[in-house]
């Protein structure tokens, strides 16, 4: 579970972002995305800065929120505020199905 939770997290590529949530579902674990904050505290090397709370929201708090800000912005993502512009950076996996437009053609 954690090697595919890792792997997840080492796809998402650089200018994109996913949420707890969404690498939990492309690991293979819907609904595990606790399990993913504890791989990213334990993992060393995994690029943290990628993965958001729902909706975009940086969780981290103090200095390391700022880091997470920093290093996001220097990889070209945009934010609307306080988040991250999903619409415009949210990593998809191919062949997860979970695009918008491939829910909405089903």
């Amino acid at each position: 579970m954690l090697l595919r939770i890792e792997r997840a997290i080492r796809a998402i590529p650089r200018g994109k972002v996913s949420t707890y949530g969404g690498v939990a579902r492309i690991a293979g674990y819907p609904g595990a995305a606790r399990m993913v904050a504890r791989v990213l505290r334990r993992g060393f090397g995994l690029p943290w800065q990628r993965v958001l709370g729902a909706g975009g929201q940086i969780k981290l708090t103090g200095d390391s929120a700022i880091e997470q800000r920093l290093r996001l912005e220097a990889e070209g993502v945009r934010f609307r505020g306080r988040k991250v512009d999903m619409k415009a950076c949210e990593y998809h996996a191919p062949g997860s199905g979970t695009r918008r437009s491939e829910r909405k053609r089903k």
